[in-house]
Formats: structure tokens, sequence, C-alpha cells
């Protein structure tokens, strides 16, 4: 086969990865901070889709609805955590799955009933569109450019963890939530914050990949899934099992559509029990 299709699939896949990256992030912080398998975040990606098309139609302007929509779902989000996630704090973590899986339903037939059930094309920048050659083919500049905003957004996410007041209280209250509590810190708007970020980096993904898809109500459902697999394989919590894993997921994916598509979404889980069966705790994952 040729080489240059090759390389070019492999590039592919790192662009799906970056998506599947930057959804996996935001479930592994919620799960890691707060201890709450979001079932939601799935929606909350495809919610983001849509505010990210509505800003850019109301505005014109695909930057605007890059740069609100998330804010508005991660406001949204905090909402959430606020009226319907915090009451089951301290009881099975059933409950908040339960909640986060009907939740889930809920917003989809709400977008449903709003923008209907077809798929919505989400217009490219003029600025991003056509092609570069990347000397083994030529690629959309726009996935290079999804590539390079998730680039950034893991980077400052790190330095926001590792190198600030806030980052050093959310990895002490992720490991000892009751000790925070006595020295004085008010643990509960950390998880509303935290919250907040965790699903506004889903809405973030869900805005990336308007324009390599289209917008429709059933998007979040499978990213839903490549989300969880990809927390999964990484350590559930790790945020840089996510990331490598998002990535590896992406190009194991896009090579698989390349020789096999009809094996190209189920590899994905046979990784993930591969990963399993050989470490329980995924990659980067600890033992309870």
């Amino acid at each position: 086969m040729d080489t240059e299709l090759i390389l070019m699939q492999l590039f592919s896949g790192v662009a799906l990865g970056a998506i599947l990256v930057i959804t996996a992030l935001g479930l592994s912080i919620i799960f890691g901070m707060l201890g709450v398998v979001n079932f939601a975040h799935g929606a909350l990606f495809m919610v983001g889709a849509y505010a990210g098309l509505w800003v850019a139609s109301l505005t014109g302007s695909f930057w605007w609805g890059l740069l609100v929509a998330p804010i508005m779902i991660g406001v949204f989000g905090m909402l959430i955590e606020y009226v319907l996630i915090r009451p089951l704090y301290g009881r099975s973590i059933d409950d908040p799955l339960l909640l986060t899986f009907g939740l889930s339903y809920v917003l989809v037939e709400g977008v449903r009933i709003v923008f209907g059930s077809d798929g919505i094309p989400f217009p490219t920048p003029s600025l991003l569109t056509g092609v570069v050659d990347l000397g083994v083919g030529f690629f959309p500049i726009y996935r290079i450019f999804v590539i390079g905003i998730v680039l950034l957004i893991v980077v400052l996410l790190w330095l926001g963890l590792e190198k600030t007041k806030f980052g050093l209280i959310v990895r002490a209250g992720a490991r000892d939530p009751t000790m925070m509590k006595v020295l004085g810190v008010d643990i509960s708007k950390v998880w509303l914050l935290v919250f907040g970020l965790g699903v506004g980096l889903a809405s973030l993904g869900g805005v990336l990949s308007g324009p390599m898809r289209s917008v429709n109500p059933e998007m979040g459902a499978l990213v839903l899934a490549e989300a969880f697999v990809v927390t999964v394989i990484g350590g559930l919590g790790s945020l840089v099992g996510a990331i490598i894993a998002g990535l590896l997921v992406g190009v194991v994916i896009s090579m698989t559509a390349l020789f096999a598509p009809e094996m190209a979404t189920i590899v994905m889980f046979a990784l993930m029990a591969i990963v399993l069966l050989i470490r329980p705790q995924g990659l980067f994952g600890k033992l309870a």
C-alpha cells in the first residue's frame, strides 16, 4: 500500500485523537475530583456543538462560536452540578451515574425538539479551508488547527493544575477532600468549578468537531463511548492517561478504517479489553 496514504491516515488519526483527548480530559477531571461518572458527557459534547453553531450563525463568525459556546455550556454544567448532582454527594456512586444517564436523554430530546433530528452542516471558517502540503501529501488545514488548539488547551490545563494555587487545591482535594475541609477550603466551590471546567472541555470538543462532521442530536452517543474507552485505557482520573490513550485510540481507529473499515468501531473496545486484561487500572491509573 502507498506509504503516503498510510502517513496521511496517521495524521487523520491524530486529528481524531485530539477530539477524543479534549473530551476525555473533561471526563477524567470530573471523575478524578468528584468521583462522578458523568454519563451526560456525550450529550453535553453535542449541546456544545449546537451552541457553537448557534452563536456562529448569530454573529457570522466561527471564532465567536468557538469562544462563547464552551463558556456558555460550562456555566450550564455548573448549574447541573449545583442543582442536580450536589444533593447526591455521599450517596452511592450509582446515583449520580443514573441521574446523568437520564439527563443525557433529556438533553438529546430537548435538542431534537428545538433543532430537529436532521444533521446540520457546520461550515469550516474561511481562514481554515483548503489543504496544506506536509511533504507526504495534502492535509486539511482545519484538522491541523484542531491538533494545534487541543495541544494549546492541554498545555494551559497542565500549567493551571501544576503551577497555580487553584490547581494545588484541585489536586489535593482529589486525594483527600476531608482534609481540605478541615483546612478551611470550601470544597463545594472547587467541585462546582471543576465540573464546569470538565463540561466546558466537552463542549469545546463538540464545537471543534462540528466542521469535521455534521451536527446532529445523536453525535454525542459514539463520542461518549469513545471517551469512556479512552478514560478506561488511560486510567480513571489520570490526565496524562487521557492524553496518551486519546491519541492512541484515534490512530488505531483511523488505521483500522484504512485496512478493515468494518472493524473501525470494534477495534477500540478490543484494545480496551486487552489493556484491562494486562493492567486492570489502565495504563496510568492507580489501584484502589
